[in-house]
């Protein structure tokens, strides 16, 4: 029988149901993968309390409470020792001795620290995220053996440090994935004390989360996912917001405090709009990880587990399987499709032995990994998210991810003595994977890259100190034109770059097409007094790689990778071993090292060039013999232009023609009013057209495609058709969100 009632008691049926979400359920602790976690849990614990030792300004030597993480590791400590206390097959399971100590350590945690008398100091996320969420979740697991006065200090410590006012304005701290961590806490402060107007509070404080936002954080209407107001950030903070709604969903079910808001159907679209298209083989691309990029091995992970995009990829296939508790059927049996995909595909680090999880994820995803259902593939197409600056274009042989940035989305995101170099991580970089290799960007990549040549960047080489342009997402360009358009297959994408601390300037335009990605650069122009180059590439070739690389005359070919056709300009070529520590990026991360092996490929536009230019494919994934027919291939792409009104090309064997006008112009057959990007599909006797607007002015543009047409099979709301006949002119009132805009044509 459950405390103060029965377990039709509704608090009780709660606190029971987030347990069975925190702990697991239907798994055999003998068997493996839960019993060798299990028993670690044990081994940690049993260790967290050899070491305990109460001081008035610690609960253990190596976690002093100021700065205030030491807080939260303490907390952390507890919860692990908990956890080893309730579950079975831990070797301390229902220990006397040990729920002494867990007591012990949280009354003195109340007694000196975490308590209504303290004023906080330090990272506010400590106080009102981290502490008080281990708190509760160690409440929760003890809850029959607290004395009603310990529960009622960890329920005032709550209310002091997460006030209901945190919950009644929908800015600062408290939005995103922010807004669904602190409706958390509030939601289990509610349970555990039965307060029924604390449970409420928390429910309807999630509302606002769900809307589509059109600036700031939250999620966008065309799938972007934006925290700290200007940083991308699907694949960590959208990991906890995912994690955190579908707990809630799902704790609240059937209650009379069940989450009804219609509105939250948009956090469950997400999962295939937002979250899917950037996931790929497990691994979630590190252009939406912001800092967390950094992180590699931390100094205080008990569990030595890298942080890599395969960890951020499968905390998000981990929250998609939670919140497919709260999805309806289909959706459910999609979702469990997708995932039992990633899990056949992830051999990087497999997912149902992922040593991140706890048992109660592993139950989960071994749950899903048994029903009958066809693992779903990954997808084949383009996906923009003009919102925060990204792009994702597949193609069945690889993936590429794109990041720029512009006066809505930041160079970069440090703080926290997080990724003090990230600098140049939005300057148009460019990550791809070839099929079937998916390590690229997690073994080792970010402590041993040169950090001034990232794979796609131009980069001005002077050199930058540590945080330059300031921290939290605050650096950023005074630029508009960012963006692009798409069909769904192949993509027209821009970025007008100016650099950081720096004064170089360009237009950078990439055309995504079926096997390859023709890369323009022109106006490159800078007066830092230091040489200004393009990154082709920079593979990482792993510890003493032996990739081997053929240059020749306007193309190169990396063996297992893929390979370049150099159009313009003397390509070099670099192969080094560089060696790093996660330390040197971030100050909560080991120092132990690592050496890898880099092949770097560059264009040298000289010292303080004036209007530079470049042109390049790369060709993820090709092979040699493919690499050098596509050189040899004079007729396979034309360069229609690449100067300062437009960059723009026509592939005739795909029927496409793709331009990106920075201002009003004309490129081979299209002519634009104003700035816009644009591409025209033709397939047999019909064609489609494409616009955008990414200057985002939201005034109308006029488009002329110089080739007859006959009629129009549909046009999307916002398109005017002007004439057709000898040529098409259409009008196109674009908003601004940089929108693509969509024609259906007949030829004559």
């Amino acid at each position: 029988m459950a405390k103060n009632g029965t377990v039709s008691d509704p608090y009780d049926v709660l606190r029971l149901r987030w347990l069975d979400f925190a702990l697991g359920t239907g798994y055999d602790p003998g068997a493996e993968p839960y019993a060798a976690r299990l028993t670690g849990t044990g081994e940690r614990a049993r260790a967290f309390r050899a070491t305990m030792a109460p001081t008035p300004v610690s609960l253990w030597p190596d976690h002093p409470f100021d700065p205030p993480s030491g807080i939260t590791q303490s907390y952390a400590r507890l919860e692990t020792m908990a956890r080893a206390y309730v579950q079975p097959g831990t070797g301390s399971t229902a220990d006397p001795d040990l729920l002494a100590d867990i007591l012990r350590g949280l009354d003195h945690l109340s007694a000196t620290v975490y308590h209504p008398g303290t004023t906080r100091y330090g990272n506010w996320w400590e106080w009102q995220i981290g502490s008080p969420r281990l708190l509760l979740d160690t409440v929760a697991a003890l809850y029959d053996h607290l004395t009603d006065v310990r529960i009622t200090a960890a329920c005032a410590a709550v209310d002091h440090f997460i006030p209901d006012t945190m919950l009644a304005d929908y800015s600062g701290t408290s939005t995103g994935a922010n807004r669904v961590d602190l409706c958390r806490s509030v939601a289990l402060r509610g349970i555990l004390g039965r307060a029924p107007a604390k449970i409420a509070l928390a429910r309807d404080a999630l509302s606002p989360v769900f809307p589509y936002v059109t600036q700031g954080d939250g999620l966008y209407a065309d799938g972007s996912f934006v925290q700290h107001t200007r940083v991308p950030y699907s694949g960590t903070y959208g990991q906890v917001m995912l994690d955190g709604l579908g707990r809630l969903f799902a704790l609240l079910a059937g209650s009379e405090w069940e989450v009804t808001d219609p509105n939250r159907q948009f956090v469950l679209d997400s999962v295939e709009h937002a979250y899917a298209p950037l996931i790929h083989d497990g691994l979630i691309m590190d252009s939406v990880n912001g800092r967390a990029i950094s992180r590699g091995y931390l100094r205080n992970d008990e569990l030595h587990v890298m942080r890599s995009d395969h960890f951020h990829g499968q905390g998000v296939i981990a929250a998609i399987a939670l919140l497919a508790d709260a999805a309806s059927p289909a959706e459910r049996d999609r979702w469990h499709g997708m995932i039992k995909g990633w899990i056949q595909r992830d051999t990087v680090t497999p997912i149902l032995t992922a040593p991140q999880f706890d048992v109660a994820d592993l139950a989960r995803l071994h749950a899903v990994a048994s029903r009958p259902l066809t693992p779903v593939p990954e997808p084949v197409g383009h996906r923009l998210f003009p919102a925060m600056d990204r792009a994702a274009h597949r193609r069945p042989g690889f993936t590429v991810s794109l990041a720029m940035a512009s006066d809505r989305i930041a160079y970069y995101e440090c703080g926290n003595g997080e990724n003090p170099r990230g600098w140049h991580t939005g300057a148009g970089m460019l990550s791809w994977w070839p099929e079937g290799a998916s390590d690229q960007y997690t073994d080792w990549f970010w402590p041993t890259v040169d950090w001034y040549r990232l794979p796609g960047t131009t980069v001005s080489t002077k050199r930058l100190p540590d945080r330059a342009g300031g921290e939290w997402g605050a650096p950023g360009p005074d630029v508009r034109w960012v963006g692009g358009t798409t069909d769904g297959e192949y993509a027209a994408v821009g970025q007008h770059f100016k650099g950081l601390a720096s004064t170089l300037e360009a237009r950078k335009s990439w055309f995504c097409v079926a096997d390859a990605v023709i890369c323009l650069g022109t106006g490159i122009s800078c007066a830092d007094g230091v040489p200004v180059e393009t990154i082709v590439d920079n593979r990482n070739l792993g510890e003493g790689g032996s990739a081997r690389l053929v240059q020749r005359p306007g193309w190169a070919h990396l063996t297992g990778h893929g390979g370049w056709v150099v159009q313009e300009g003397g390509l070099r070529s670099l192969r080094e071993d560089r060696t790093g520590a996660w330390s040197d990026i971030n100050t909560t991360s080991t120092t132990e090292r690592a050496t890898r092996r880099w092949q770097t490929l560059w264009l040298d536009h000289g010292t303080d060039p004036v209007d530079a230019r470049y042109h390049y494919l790369l060709m993820p994934g090709a092979t040699r013999e493919e690499v050098q027919a596509r050189a040899a291939d004079h007729h396979w792409l034309s360069v229609l232009a690449n100067d300062s009104v437009s960059q723009a090309v026509h592939v005739h064997s795909l029927g496409l023609t793709a331009a990106n006008f920075w201002q009003a112009g004309t490129a081979g057959p299209l002519t634009a009013s104003a700035g816009a990007s644009v591409l025209v599909r033709r397939r047999g006797r019909t064609a489609t057209l494409c616009v955008s607007e990414p200057p985002r002015t939201g005034e109308p543009l006029e488009i002329t495609w110089d080739h007859p047409v006959g009629g129009v099979v549909r046009a999307d709301e916002t398109v005017d058709i002007l004439a057709t006949g000898r040529r098409l002119r259409l009008r196109v009132t674009p908003g601004m969100a940089c929108t693509t805009h969509e024609c259906e044509l007949t030829l004559s």
